[in-house]
């Protein structure tokens, strides 16, 4: 298992080995029928879940690409994870979420 931290060391473990930058992202098309509901929802002030639920999902599988490409480098670990989320596409259409961080070996 692949240790993931925002944080540049994990404490308690020396880093013995850089193995350089990895990255991974996730784009996700919005429905529009759930566009439409959470523009509602968003009017009477209730929480867009259907959003979370992709925004959750999208982070899900930048972060196991990312993890996947340390592995493949011999990495144990990736430290300083930086997560960035983006609307892309005409009028915003699609979700998308890279992860960034630098894939070390742990002793």
């Amino acid at each position: 298992m692949i240790i993931l931290t925002t944080t540049p060391h994990v404490e308690g473990r020396k880093i013995t080995h850089y193995h350089g930058i990895v990255t991974g992202e996730a784009i996700m098309g919005a429905n529009v029928f759930r566009d439409f509901f959470a523009s509602i929802r968003d009017i009477v002030g209730g929480r867009a879940a259907s959003y979370e639920k992709e925004l959750s999902k999208a982070r899900r599988i930048a972060l196991e690409e990312m993890s996947e490409r340390a592995r493949e480098l011999g990495a144990n670990a990736v430290v300083g994870i930086d997560i960035d989320y983006e609307t892309i596409g005409s009028q915003g259409s699609m979700l998308m979420v890279s992860v960034s961080g630098t894939a070390v070996t742990l002793q």
